[in-house]
């Protein structure tokens, strides 16, 4: 236990005298870079935490949590009676298509990745149902298609408009074999929230891609939506054991590597920024090193007046322990607040200084997300105090071990 007069002693310390600027210019820029690194690191862990959660809810959103593609058979709807047994873990299927187009305005061409599905199909599909900012999908028949905002922004379209769709599939002519072409109208825009997917991605009524497409049974995919998707993996061994004919694969093996680059760009920006601790930490040690000499004297008086060893090594431990502790502190609360205000603060620093920050089209989000998880806050904040409680150990033994007989005899 710390004593009261060691902690009168230790916090009076924290005070350095006029002629001692030098060692309140150190104390300083410590506490002030605990506190930063602190704030940057719960701030960035944030973000990070928040754009993997948005992403996952965008992409379980538009996206199938397990995709049944045939192999060297086709699948047929008699197939799904073998799902029986996970009925309690699925929440519905459809058959499907995927493919690539060429999209063909008035204004532009553009590459497009077609999905297509049947009237009810696409109704149940939240993010698109939900995300519509023009036209309907009442209206969503064999010679419509629903486009995203970001590609209509693009191509100067609008929800009644009608653009023509070129396949890879050919039709022979007199002339030579040339890729089917049909007229389409956009009977809706939606707004996903992804401006990577509203770019490139179209859906189609599956009567309509069969006629651009001349799909085959075999160009048909199985889609399956569970009750919980993040734990996808246990779900999609069961199937891939009732379907082993097929090529099963889930949400989270479809986007394994971008998942992967997020988890080690999230660790790294960790590393990184302890680093800025650790930095500030040292100055901790040259902070408490200089006090120690300064305070020779006084150490002296304080052990001939009968002070023991261990109370003048816990004052200067003191002394250096509360300077990380109240850092992190301040840099715990600075950090909560920008996270939970960052993107109020985005738009202000954008307006204000007419700079983009994090682009949609390379950030794929339309607003910056934040995620403030309480034990990523705890593991910040031990590392911080760890390396803090670190840093005061030697100058603290050092204090202790000082010899009041040899600091008085050079006084």
């Amino acid at each position: 236990m710390i004593s009261k007069i060691e902690r009168k002693i230790a916090f009076r310390y924290l005070k350095p005298k006029k002629k001692e600027g030098f060692l309140k210019v150190i104390s300083i820029f410590s506490f002030t870079g605990i506190a930063l690194g602190v704030a940057i690191l719960i701030i960035v862990m944030s973000v990070m935490n928040g754009f993997r959660t948005e992403l996952i809810n965008k992409i379980l959103g538009f996206n199938p949590h397990i995709i049944i593609k045939p192999f060297e058979k086709d699948i047929k709807e008699d197939d799904l009676k073998k799902l029986t047994s996970l009925n309690d873990n699925i929440i519905r299927t459809s058959f499907t298509f995927n493919g690539q187009g060429i999209l063909i305005s008035k204004q532009n061409t553009t590459g497009v990745m077609v999905r297509s599905y049947f009237n009810n199909d696409i109704n149940k599909i939240d993010l698109i149902e939900n995300g519509i900012i023009d036209g309907s999908l009442d209206a969503f028949t064999k010679n419509t298609i629903s486009i995203g905002k970001e590609l209509a922004i693009s191509l100067n379209l609008v929800a009644g408009d009608e653009i023509l769709l070129m396949s890879a599939s050919n039709i022979q002519t007199p002339f030579g074999n040339i890729p089917i072409q049909e007229k389409f109208k956009i009977s809706s825009i939606f707004s996903s929230g992804l401006a990577e997917f509203d770019q490139n991605v179209i859906f189609m009524h599956f009567d309509g891609a069969n006629s651009l497409f001349e799909l085959s049974s075999m160009d048909l995919n199985l889609e399956l939506f569970i009750k919980d998707p993040e734990n996808v993996e246990i779900i999609k061994n069961e199937v891939q054991e009732i379907f082993d004919e097929y090529y099963v694969y889930s949400w989270a093996d479809l986007n394994k590597s971008f998942f992967g680059a997020l988890k080690i760009e999230r660790n790294v920006m960790f590393i990184i920024l302890t680093l800025i601790i650790i930095v500030a930490a040292f100055n901790i040690i040259s902070g408490l090193t200089i006090l120690v000499k300064n305070k020779t004297k006084e150490i002296a008086i304080l052990r001939t007046l009968g002070v023991s060893k261990k109370s003048i090594g816990k004052i200067f431990f003191l002394t250096g322990f509360a300077i990380g502790f109240f850092a992190t502190l301040t840099g715990v609360l600075i950090g909560i607040l920008f996270s939970y205000y960052i993107e109020e603060i985005r738009y202000l620093i954008t307006s204000i200084f007419n700079i983009r920050l994090f682009p949609e089209e390379i950030y794929f989000l339309s607003q910056m997300p934040s995620e403030i998880n309480l034990g990523y806050i705890m593991i910040v904040s031990f590392f911080s105090l760890l390396i803090t409680f670190l840093a005061t150990i030697f100058p603290s033994l050092s204090a202790a071990r000082l010899d009041p007989i040899e600091a008085l005899k050079y006084e």
